[in-house]
Parts: C-alpha cells; structure tokens; sequence
C-alpha cells in the first residue's frame, strides 16, 4: 500500500510521539507498504526548525 503521511504524522513518527496512534505508527512500521513524505513536509520542518518553532530530538538528515 502506497501511504502519503503529513507532516504531523512524520514528526510523531520519527519523535516516538505517544500522540501518533498505534495503528498508524504500525502501518507507517510495515515494510510492506510505501510510506511517501511530500517535500513540502520537509520544507516545512526546515522552516518551523529554523525560525525555532519545533524542536526535534533526531536528526532527520540522514
């Protein structure tokens, strides 16, 4: 399955938010399916990070 995520949901995700049901963290986990992040969301990270608006405990450049 071919999954679009917002960028909520990748944050959750990569931050191990309790926040991001178990049901998605598990489709999101599945190695069957597609998960596709639209560069938007990293745009978006790029801006919130760097006017100091979201914090993140990894780093998601690798």
């Amino acid at each position: 399955m071919k999954l679009l995520i917002d960028t909520q949901a990748f944050i959750w995700f990569v931050e191990n938010d309790k926040l991001l049901p178990a049901k998605i963290k598990n489709i999101i986990e599945n190695q069957d399916n597609e998960i596709i992040i639209s560069i938007a969301t990293l745009w978006e990270i790029a801006i919130k990070t760097s006017l100091g608006k979201l914090l993140m405990s990894c780093d998601i450049k690798k």
